[in-house]
């Protein structure tokens, strides 16, 4: 079964960067696509990125440029390098496996979340 451990997380002054990880402990997500939501009190959870087994790549336009999704098959985990973060960035972080596609609906596995806290 998949399971998905985020870790990362945490505060950075807006310009700054962090990188954000999530495992699969199950061992069961190797051939699925991953991706990142992110989700702010009273908003419903906004795709990030996505990147395919092959490696394909899709990111939302309010992060094109800064962030950076990746994904070692090897070790079962997908990656969110983040970049010249703004306080607009900050959020509770989700890994999601599973699924394609920028809708939350659309994807079968979650993990539990991760903070980051961008101050200005």
């Amino acid at each position: 079964q998949v399971q998905l451990v985020e870790s990362g997380g945490g505060l950075v002054q807006a310009g700054g960067s962090l990188r954000l990880s999530c495992a699969d402990s199950g061992r069961t997500a190797s051939n699925n696509a991953m991706a990142w939501f992110r989700q702010t009190p009273g908003k419903e959870r906004e795709f990030v990125a996505v990147i395919s087994w092959s490696g394909i790549t899709g990111y939302a336009d309010s992060v094109k440029g800064r962030f950076s999704i990746s994904r070692d098959n090897a070790k079962i985990t997908v990656y969110l390098q983040m970049s010249s973060l703004k306080p607009e960035d900050t959020a509770v972080y989700y890994c999601a496996a599973g699924g394609w596609g920028t809708g939350e609906s659309n994807w079968h596995f979650w993990g539990q979340g991760t903070q980051v806290t961008v101050s200005s």
